[in-house]
């Protein structure tokens, strides 16, 4: 089971999204379709679906927060043809951030924002090891940009087994914004890769709920741990989504969260959700009680 699923917020588009996403990436499939009923944002959608291998989420929960490029994801393509052939399909109606060419770091790039709002970035580099085709980019802007290394470290010393890539630095004079130092870097965390570097310009897109990352969790004790390094602004602590030091957001979620809530019964899943809507911190016990009545 993948532990770390990254988490996509979209106003009400989220099923409509991920059928798209899964018509154009091979090996991918909708795996789960459900819906929230009484929620502050009223009844939502949700949707587990996977690209590539790689697993996803999705919620419709209103316009509250809206996807930018400050994470992006990042596909890597075997041949500049297979460039080409997604840019076809994500680059209908959508926002180009980099064209589609040439690159010193790649032979085939190009960096969009869909008509959904999600940014991808499409790239051939000439290796034969993908061992995880599409992976988050976080990009460190604003107020954090500078902080990539110092964020992957920190990441690296909260979850057990990290594993740390390979790091490039700006030359001296490359990024114009002279804070930024990083411009690419590679960790995994829990088995899911990860690539972050800094904004060259300084940027001004932050992180923000509209893409998060749910940390699934194998018992009370992981969700306090996890709860207790990650989380360092109070009110964002809610509903088990919390934010770290660095703003980017996380879901600290029991596993079986998904199922608890899919195999009970429309009674039973409405105490749940009122159950967690009143949390902070998620209470695995209180769930299960809240379940059986």
């Amino acid at each position: 089971m993948q532990k770390i699923v990254p988490h996509l917020w979209f106003d009400t588009q989220a099923v409509e999204a991920a059928n798209w996403y899964v018509s154009i990436f091979a090996h991918s499939e909708i795996t789960h379709i459900s819906q929230l009923h009484d929620t502050p944002s009223g009844d939502v959608d949700t949707v587990e679906f996977t690209l590539d291998g790689v697993d996803f989420s999705a919620i419709s929960a209103g316009p509250y927060f809206t996807l930018n490029s400050a994470i992006s994801l990042m596909v890597t393509c075997r041949s500049a043809e297979e460039v080409d052939a997604l840019y076809a399909h994500l680059g209908k109606d959508a926002t180009i951030l980099m064209p589609l060419g040439a690159y010193p770091f790649s032979k085939r790039y190009v960096w969009l924002q869909d008509r959904f709002g999600l940014s991808w970035q499409l790239c051939y580099f000439e290796t034969d090891e993908i061992s995880q085709k599409i992976r988050p980019v976080l990009l460190f802007s604003d107020a954090v940009c500078g902080k990539a290394e110092e964020a992957l470290t920190f990441y690296a010393s909260i979850f057990p087994g990290a594993i740390s890539g390979y790091v490039n630095h700006y030359l001296p004079g490359e990024a114009k914004d002279a804070r930024a130092k990083t411009n690419y870097a590679e960790l995994t965390l829990l088995e899911h890769q990860f690539v972050a570097m800094d904004h060259g310009v300084g940027g001004d897109e932050t992180f923000n709920e509209a893409f998060s990352f749910m940390v699934l969790c194998e018992d009370q004790a992981e969700i306090d741990y996890y709860w207790e390094k990650l989380s360092f602004v109070p009110e964002a602590e809610q509903c088990g989504w919390l934010k770290d030091k660095f703003g980017l957001s996380w879901q600290i979620v029991p596993k079986n969260m998904g199922e608890l809530l899919s195999s009970a019964a429309p009674e039973e899943a409405a105490r749940i959700t009122q159950t967690f809507l009143q949390m902070k911190k998620l209470d695995i016990r209180a769930l299960e009680q809240a379940r059986n009545g």
